[in-house]
């Protein structure tokens, strides 16, 4: 699958088949997120796959969303945001976060050319999270990501929005480009 491919085919999905995905593939596709930008080379996430399903329970009640409950594995990103806060200061926090989303692209992306599913959970208690990991308390816990199958059933996405509804030229709402040029992606 082309890097174009696998970003236009992602998406987050809910519904997952009862088979259980091939835990290698999940390894695999998290090795790709330590790939992603850090500042100063400080890789700052911890991984946690999750297979049991007593846990994955208790993470779905903390998710206080049901479709979690019904993966069969979790991936959990943990990340030392003090680290990169010794580091830079008060912009470490920031830094942190923003590996961490580049992480989770790269992850998100290599799942999809995995043949998986997931949906980026954000929403959960995260002390709840916490203790069910063993998660120290200094750690943030970035995301959950429920890993499956896609099912059958087929969703209808939502369409993205265009390029031109989207970008501007030298400054906030200039929408023309000098010497003025219409820009599309299918021009590009």
């Amino acid at each position: 699958m082309q890097l174009k491919e696998a970003i236009q085919n992602r998406k987050s999905v809910k519904r997952y088949m009862d088979k259980k995905p091939d835990w290698r593939k999940i390894i695999r596709a998290l090795d790709m997120a330590r790939f992603a930008p850090a500042a100063g080379n400080n890789f700052t996430l911890r991984f946690i796959l999750v297979e049991n399903e007593k846990q994955i329970a208790e993470i779905a009640t903390a998710c206080q969303q049901e479709f979690v409950g019904t993966a069969k594995y979790l991936v959990v990103f943990v990340n030392d945001e003090n680290k990169l806060g010794k580091l830079y200061g008060e912009r470490g926090k920031r830094y942190s976060s923003q590996q961490a989303g580049a992480a989770i692209q790269n992850f998100l992306l290599a799942l999809t050319e995995e043949g998986m599913v997931t949906n980026w959970v954000g929403h959960f208690y995260e002390d709840q999270v916490k203790r069910v990991l063993s998660i120290p308390s200094e750690e943030i816990v970035e995301a959950i990501f429920p890993i499956g199958l896609e099912t059958k059933v087929k969703t209808h996405p939502k369409p993205k929005p265009a390029l031109e509804n989207l970008m501007y030229f030298s400054k906030w709402k200039n929408k023309k480009m000098e010497p003025e040029v219409r820009v599309s992606v299918d021009g590009i």
